[in-house]
């Protein structure tokens, strides 16, 4: 995994991602990344977006764990309704 690799920053501020890295982190047209710097170094980290699928799965088993909880509609609703009461008082 330890490679170097040079790039060439252009006059739009953009640097070409290597194709032996982009192959090895499977980053391909699109991919989002997150940008930091010490002062003196510049990470870039890629960001994986959840799928549509990831989170229907995960409504799905909160939906398992209210219903195994005998937690009902309305008693969500006054949770939120309480939450939101009092981070509107803050």
């Amino acid at each position: 995994m330890d490679h170097l690799e040079i790039t060439t920053l252009s006059s739009k501020g953009q640097i070409v991602i290597p194709g032996t890295i982009r192959e090895e982190l499977s980053i391909e047209t699109g991919s989002k990344f997150a940008v930091l710097t010490d002062g003196d170094n510049i990470l870039l980290k890629k960001i994986d977006t959840p799928k549509v699928n990831d989170f229907k799965d995960l409504i799905k088993k909160s939906r398992a764990l209210v219903k195994n909880l005998g937690i009902d509609k309305t008693e969500i609703a006054k949770v939120i309704k309480n939450v939101r009461k009092t981070k509107s008082n803050n």
